[in-house]
């Protein structure tokens, strides 16, 4: 396996598992106003959503090859993970707002890894 697969699949798993011990922590030791629990369970619905995606990727990525379209939409996944859930995760969990501003480009990121993702498809060999 190449090694940007390997870090998309490595990064999906770390993704996945750090949104479900995040969701834990959130559930039994935390009080947040009703908004910041909403913002929070949506940020940890994306930061998994997008942790299958990129498998998703890597296993299409292993069959048809890995070619631009499957790297850039694996960049923009987790650049979206990052930017979108990591941010808000941080912001209410530790009050870090120092990434608050770049949230919407995480949102954009997303849209753009599944816009990409699709181009991928389509451009994808018919067997």
């Amino acid at each position: 396996m190449i090694a940007p697969l390997r870090f998309f699949l490595v990064f999906a798993c770390a993704s996945a598992a750090l949104s479900i011990g995040v969701s834990a922590v959130a559930a039994h030791t935390l009080t947040l106003s009703a908004q910041d629990a909403q913002a929070l369970a949506w940020a940890l619905d994306l930061q998994r959503f997008h942790a299958l995606g990129l498998l998703v990727l890597v296993v299409l990525a292993r069959q048809v090859g890995p070619n631009a379209w499957t790297m850039a939409s694996g960049a923009l996944f987790v650049a979206g993970t990052l930017l979108f859930s990591l941010s808000i995760e941080l912001r209410l969990l530790h009050g870090i707002e120092l990434l608050r501003p770049l949230v919407p480009y995480g949102g954009i990121a997303f849209m753009a890894g599944w816009v990409t993702l699709a181009i991928c498809g389509w451009r994808m060999q018919r067997p």
